[in-house]
Parts: structure tokens; C-alpha cells; sequence
């Protein structure tokens, strides 16, 4: 066969034209099968995602770390917003503000909302109305954030420039946000409180939805301000994932709470003050001093004061002293007022809820008189059982009564049975056979008795 040229034509047989188109079926019907496949599927779309953090009690520090990490990790997952819904009497200002600055500073879009049934009060109202987007629920309610101070008679308005302050900062956040300076001052200054109509009436929420998906709905293509950027939120249709408080946040939680902190404080103070007492055991001093490291961390937490600190261990002195010297009561009662007034001054925090601040002073109370009973009764015999004289050996015979077992004069030759055991005797008057006496000293091997 002649090879070709470079211009001549090559010419494949029929059969071998037949095989190859054949064996490309195959993948030419996977290919046009794929087109198909491609034409005819609906685009895939993925929901945004909204960040949901519920606050559902006392704002407290644990409540502050929550918050922040939650809105960190809503950005790391590029949610479209985060949304905090409020349940809460007040809390403390410290943790208030904190959670206030890390919704000031967020780089996402924070919707604060009052879910159906629940109410944001004292300090609630200022996370409420610093929300990027503020709703509220029909039938809830939102203000009361007039500052207290607490008492031994209870809790009573602060002072003028603390109220002062307060309003200012409310002011602002109204400012903020484009919302009622007016009536956002009048939570703090007139302690106002409104409902959900009454606040979208005079301007200081925005809207009013019955949950949170008719919220983000009503809210869909709405623009929001983030530090000077302009957002417009995608929400027609969103996944809620929601924030499962951590280990950290719960103790934190418990520990900031001045009720915890104040219980803690006094078992650390007992625990370690009982093993001084009656050291060998560990135990005591063990506890004490990790209830005290614990309460020391949570009045940390919390605007503590200094004075009602020293008034509590005053208290803790006076006991003791009431235990080691007896004064009928006097040092007793000195030590259960001055725990009173300690305990009622330790937290210093303007934004607790009525009903904590009922809660707390029942505490007090019966930490006060369980104090006096323990420290008085249970320290007293620790410390009376250190201080007393040893009743071992020689001893422990004065003051016993045994019978003689012969005449026994003043000059000796007498004897007596001591715990099975013969001793000579001496007495200051005869003393006949078979008579009781009572060991009153002893002189050398010679037990010196009287007649009983």
C-alpha cells in the first residue's frame, strides 16, 4: 500500500468509522445528559443566616460575655444580622454597658426585640432602644429604669446626680438611633414605663411584630446605619441560629450575681476561720478558701462596696469574740447589725430589680441570724476545747469520785481503787472504809481526797 502524501485524502474503512462513533455514544450521551441536567434545574439560593441570642433573666456579666461573643461569631459566619431577644426585671449597670458598647460597636446589624409576653425594664430598656432595628411584641412592655440605691429599709431613688448621669446616657443612645430623646429620658427620670403601642406611638422602637419571623419579614430591604455605613438586610426568608449559652457564661453568670457573691463570702470567711480553730482536717480551710477566692471574683463583676465589705468581716470579728468571751449577747448583737448593714450595702448598682432587692434582704436576714447561731454556738465550742486544760494522764484523776477501800487518815496509809488500780490516799479529815470521796489533788504517787 503506498504511504500517503501530504494533500492526499486518507480513507478509513466502514467498519473500523462504525466502531469508533460507537464507542463515543456513550460519552457523548453522558455529556448532552449533563447540559440537560443544567438547563433544567432551578438555581440553588442559601438563606441568610440571623444570629439569635436570648436573654432570658437578670443582665449580669455572664449575659455581657454572651452577647459579645455571640455578635463575634455571627460575624465570623457572615450572618445577615443578630437578634437579641429580651426577657429581663434590670441587672447590673457595669454589664449593662457592656453589652450596650458591643452593640454600638458591631459590624453586623443588631435587631433588639420583646418577644410575645415578655417585658425589658431598667436596664433592659437600654439594650432595647440601642438595637440597630428595636421591636416589641403586642402585649409587652419597656422602661422603668429609674436608679435605686438599696437600704436597710429597702430600696429607695438615687440621688439626683446619679439620675443625672443615667439620663444622659439614655439620651444619647435615643440620639443614636433616631428615637424619642423625650420620652427615653422620662424612663429614667419619671421612671415611665410603656406598652408596645404606647412605645411605637412616641418613637422609641420602630416596629411591633407577634415573632421574630414576621419580624424579619416586615423588615426586608430595610436600610440601617453601622457606624456610618449604609446596610441594606436581605431577610425575606432567614435560618434563626440560635446561641447556647456556654459552661463559662453559666458560672460567670451565677458568680456575678451579688446574692451568690454575698452567701459565698461569708462560708469562705467561716470555712477558713474554723480551720484555723481546729486545723488537722484541711477540709474546712480547703473550702473557705475557694468559696472566698470565688466570692472575691464575683464582687469583681459587680460595683461592690468597699465600706459594706468591712462592716460584713466587722461582723465576723464581733462573733468571734462574742465566742472566746461571753458577754451575754452584746458583741452577738453588734455582729448581726453590722452584717445587716454590710450585706444591704455590698452591691452598688443602681439597675436590680425590685424583686431581687425583696430576695436579697430575706437573705441577709436569715444569713445574719444563722451567723450568730453558727459562729456563737459552733466556733465557741471549737475554741473552748482548744483553751481547756489537758485530761490525760495524772490529770485526769482530780475530780473523780471513788470509794475508799480503807480508813484513811490525814498522816496516809489509806488507799483507794482508781480505774482497777490501788493508790495510796491522804485526807485532810478521817475518812472511814467504804466511804465516798472525791480526788482533789495529787502528791507525788499520794492522791489527796475529801469526804464527798
Amino acid at each position: 500500500m503506498p504511504k500517503p502524501t501530504k494533500n492526499s485524502l486518507i480513507t478509513i474503512p466502514w467498519q473500523k468509522r462504525k466502531k469508533i462513533v460507537t464507542k463515543q455514544i456513550p460519552r457523548l450521551t453522558a455529556i448532552a445528559m449533563l447540559l440537560l441536567a443544567l438547563l433544567i434545574s432551578p438555581p440553588v439560593c442559601s438563606a441568610s443566616v440571623v444570629y439569635v441570642i436570648e436573654v432570658g433573666d437578670m443582665i449580669t456579666a455572664g449575659t455581657e460575655m454572651m452577647i459579645s461573643h455571640g455578635i463575634d461569631h455571627a460575624t465570623e459566619i457572615d450572618a445577615e444580622a443578630v437578634l437579641i431577644e429580651l426577657d429581663t426585671p434590670g441587672g447590673l449597670v457595669t454589664s449593662m454597658e457592656g453589652v450596650v458598647s458591643s452593640i454600638e460597636n458591631s459590624q453586623l446589624p443588631v435587631v433588639t426585640f420583646v418577644p410575645q409576653g415578655k417585658r425589658a425594664f431598667s436596664a433592659g430598656a437600654f439594650v432595647l432602644l440601642s438595637g440597630h432595628i428595636a421591636a416589641m411584641a403586642p402585649g409587652t412592655a419597656t422602661g422603668a429604669a429609674t436608679p435605686i440605691e438599696i437600704t436597710a429599709t429597702g430600696a429607695t431613688a438615687a440621688e439626683n446626680k446619679t439620675i443625672n448621669a443615667y439620663s444622659a446616657r439614655m439620651r444619647g443612645i435615643a440620639e443614636n438611633r433616631n428615637r424619642s430623646v423625650e420620652t427615653a429620658e422620662q424612663f429614667v427620670t419619671e421612671g415611665l414605663s410603656l406598652t408596645a403601642d404606647e412605645a411605637l406611638d412616641q418613637g422609641v422602637i420602630d416596629l411591633i411584630s407577634t415573632d421574630r419571623s414576621d419580624l424579619f419579614n416586615r423588615i426586608d430591604n430595610q436600610t440601617v446605619n453601622i457606624s456610618g455605613r449604609l446596610i441594606t438586610l436581605h431577610t425575606k426568608e432567614v435560618v434563626f441560629v440560635e446561641e447556647e449559652p456556654s459552661l463559662a457564661v453559666s458560672i460567670i453568670d451565677i458568680l456575678s450575681n451579688p446574692q451568690i457573691a454575698f452567701v459565698l463570702f461569708l462560708i469562705g470567711m467561716y470555712g477558713i476561720i474554723y480551720g484555723l480553730a481546729s486545723p488537722g482536717t484541711y477540709v474546712p480551710e480547703m473550702t473557705g478558701a475557694i468559696a472566698m477566692i470565688l466570692a472575691l471574683y464575683g464582687m469583681g463583676l459587680f460595683s461592690a462596696s468597699t465600706f459594706g465589705a468591712i462592716l460584713i468581716v466587722a461582723a465576723i470579728i464581733l462573733f468571734i469574740a462574742e465566742a472566746l468571751t461571753p458577754t451575754f449577747g452584746a458583741l452577738t448583737l453588734g455582729g448581726v447589725v453590722c452584717l445587716i448593714m454590710g450585706a444591704l450595702m455590698l452591691p452598688q448598682e443602681p439597675f436590680l430589680p425590685a424583686d431581687w432587692v425583696t430576695g436579697f434582704r430575706r437573705t441577709v436576714f436569715a444569713a445574719a441570724i444563722l451567723s450568730a447561731g453558727i459562729v456563737v454556738l459552733g466556733l465557741g465550742l471549737v475554741l473552748k476545747a482548744r483553751v481547756r486544760k489537758p485530761t490525760t494522764g495524772k490529770e485526769e484523776l482530780i475530780g473523780k469520785f471513788v470509794r475508799a477501800e480503807t480508813d484513811i487518815g490525814p498522816e496516809g496509809g489509806g488507799t483507794v481503787k482508781v480505774h482497777g488500780e490501788i493508790w495510796r490516799a491522804s485526807a485532810t479529815e478521817p475518812v472511814q472504809k467504804g466511804e465516798m470521796v472525791v480526788i482533789v489533788g495529787i502528791d507525788g504517787l499520794t492522791l489527796i481526797i475529801e469526804k464527798k
